[in-house]
């Protein structure tokens, strides 16, 4: 069993990665433009996609996860386990974007030059590598919630 971490420092020896996050939108092509202009993020199979031969692009988060952009129409076909049906479209919570202090700061930078609403930023927020010394929140065009934090 994996020890929960209590002093800030993450667990050693756990191998698991986060693959994907599947985020629910209206217009993919359109998500995939935000996610690339304000959070700078690569568009992975946008062109397959746009040709109609993928079901979804995604974006790149770094080497190993990718944000998928699954188009809202096809969360009725989601029936690949019992009760998947009723629980797809529904978004999650937030998702957090651990940064860079450079990039944490371009970040913001660019979404304020997008108008795109941010909250005021906090310090000191748990997180998976113990406490960030500054985050903030912002929606994407289909009201997903992202938290941007660099550790420092």
């Amino acid at each position: 069993m994996t020890q929960k971490p209590t002093t800030g420092k993450p667990p050693t020896g756990n191998t698991a990665r986060l693959d994907h996050v599947v985020l629910w939108v209206r217009d993919p092509i359109a998500a995939a433009g935000f996610y690339e202009k304000a959070l700078g993020l690569e568009a992975v199979r946008l062109a397959d996609f746009s040709a109609g031969e993928a079901p979804f692009p995604s974006v790149r988060v770094n080497e190993e996860t990718v944000l998928d952009l699954m188009p809202l129409a096809m969360a009725e076909r989601m029936t690949m386990l019992p009760g998947a049906a009723e629980a797809s479209g529904h978004p999650v919570n937030h998702v957090c974007l651990s940064l860079p202090a450079d990039d944490f700061d371009a970040l913001r930078s660019r979404l304020g030059e997008q108008s795109v609403p941010m909250t005021d930023l906090s310090h000191d927020s748990f997180g998976a590598r113990g406490f960030a010394r500054s985050s903030f929140y912002f929606r994407d065009p289909d009201g997903n919630v992202f938290e941007a934090r660099y550790y420092g």
